[in-house]
């Protein structure tokens, strides 16, 4: 007998995006004694999500830094978007001179 599968079954893929969305923590604690006397003891949590579920819960209790604030202090902070800003206003004036070099040239009379 063939085995069917149900169209309202979930997938492999289904269940990994589901898991990276919302994440999967695992948190164990096994201690093995003898006669009152802890021989070994094991502790492990494992958390299975993507870096950006990852980032988002940890912020949220203070477990990451936070990664929107710059690494730079605010005064170095602001010369290096003074820069950036320099150099967007140089690429904008030479993306214009080179178009209208290209307009100069196909109205060039033959």
């Amino acid at each position: 007998m063939p085995v069917e599968r149900s169209a309202g079954g979930t997938s492999l893929i289904d269940v990994l995006d589901r898991v990276l969305d919302k994440g999967i923590v695992i948190d164990a604690w096994v201690r093995a004694s003898l006669v009152g006397i802890d021989l070994v003891t094991v502790e492990a949590r494992i958390v299975v999500a993507s870096s950006d579920t990852y980032l988002k819960y940890s912020e949220a209790v203070g477990q990451a830094a936070t990664v929107s604030r710059p690494a730079v202090e605010s005064k170095q902070y602001e010369e290096v978007l003074a820069e950036n800003a320099a150099l967007r206003a140089q690429l904008t004036r030479g993306a214009a001179a080179r178009r209208a070099v290209r307009r100069r040239r196909t109205r060039a009379p033959s």
